[in-house]
């Protein structure tokens, strides 16, 4: 089987064309993320201004898994986001096929999973999907604590 990595925007907009050629994918929501923002998370200067919750990034990671299920294909993700509890319920909403995170996050990313129904998944995400402002995305509590 192929797979790839999704990990820059160029690559996102044309996921449709590049979803033909592969069996699944993950998305590296870290460089996706700084590459979408044009934020180098590892200068001190501007690190501030890198989120992943943007709704650039969010609306970005979305558009990919609706892409890749519209071709039948597997999902996952990888990078701080996949650890951060409070967006677990926003990627399952999304369709997400798959957390890749650090395993002392596992227990906790799983818990939740547990005690939540794929529904409520869903309302989060189709709420969060609409938002257009950081702030707006935060009020749901979606903030960038977590793992």
């Amino acid at each position: 089987k192929i797979g790839i990595m999704i990990e820059t925007p160029s690559a996102s907009l044309i996921i449709k064309d590049i979803i033909k050629e592969i069996d699944f994918l993950s998305i590296g929501t870290n460089d996706l993320t700084q590459y979408i923002l044009a934020v180098d998370r590892g200068n001190k200067l501007v690190s501030h201004l890198y989120n992943p919750l943007l709704p650039s990034v969010i609306k970005s990671i979305k558009k990919i898994i609706y892409e890749a299920h519209k071709q039948n294909k597997y999902v996952s993700i990888c990078g701080e986001l996949a650890s951060y509890e409070k967006v677990t319920l926003l990627l399952l909403g999304m369709g997400l096929d798959e957390f890749s995170m650090n395993s002392s996050y596992i227990p906790y990313i799983k818990n939740i999973i547990r005690k939540n129904k794929f529904k409520n998944a869903t309302k989060i995400s189709n709420l969060v999907l609409k938002q257009i402002t950081l702030k707006k995305i935060e009020k749901w509590g979606g903030g960038r604590g977590g793992g």
